[in-house]
């Protein structure tokens, strides 16, 4: 059984302990960005010391902010993968996916964005691993939403093009959305989305 704690003995409570850095890291930049997030902050959002954490990520911030970005590729691809899996047509499924990403974004008053752009756009030209696993992140999400539509029947030129403007325009609406603090926009980038698909039919 794991500890919730950070405190006890053995495997399972190393991996909880290097789990709840992860997890408050992801969780606070997505919340502040990079620059506004500090190590004595995460480690005591994660009710960890400093030196447990610099014990997991010798590498300091730069290197928390790579695991936390995978974390939020994680965390965002099972959400995509959920709502592309919940209708036949891609089209549906994008619209079941903006309305998903709207209620989340609602419940946390519109503050839990994008993990992996809040954090990488804070290090932009200055942290190369940072940059290389948000771009990984992207080229993760646009790869599932390259499936679903190869598996409709979508020619794999169309599917690659379809699929870089899906996530984008999730990205910009998902922004949009916590500037105005309203769904609108994500409810809007759906019904465009699933518009645009229908005229690849």
């Amino acid at each position: 059984m794991k500890t919730t704690t950070g405190k006890g003995t053995g495997p399972d409570a190393v991996l909880d302990t290097r789990e709840r850095i992860v997890r408050a890291a992801s969780r606070l930049m997505q919340r502040q960005g990079y620059d506004g997030t500090g190590i004595k902050q995460i480690s005591q959002e994660a009710e960890a010391t400093l030196g447990s954490l610099y014990h997991f990520f010798p590498g300091g911030k730069q290197e928390l902010a790579v695991a936390a970005i995978r974390h939020g590729d994680e965390e965002f691809a099972d959400i995509l993968r959920g709502a592309l899996e919940s209708a036949e047509d891609p089209g549906d499924a994008l619209v079941a996916c903006t309305t998903t990403l709207a209620e989340i974004l609602r419940a946390s008053d519109w503050t839990d964005g994008c993990p992996v752009t809040a954090t990488a756009l804070g290090t932009a030209g200055r942290a190369p691993d940072i940059q290389q696993a948000a771009a990984e992140a992207f080229a993760r999400w646009r790869g599932l939403v390259h499936a679903k539509l190869t598996a409709a029947g979508f020619a794999d030129d169309d599917a690659r093009d379809l699929a870089h403007t899906v996530i984008s325009t999730l990205e910009g609406a998902e922004l949009a959305a916590q500037v105005s603090r309203s769904e609108e926009p994500l409810h809007t980038a759906g019904r465009h989305l699933a518009r645009l698909i229908a005229c690849y039919r």
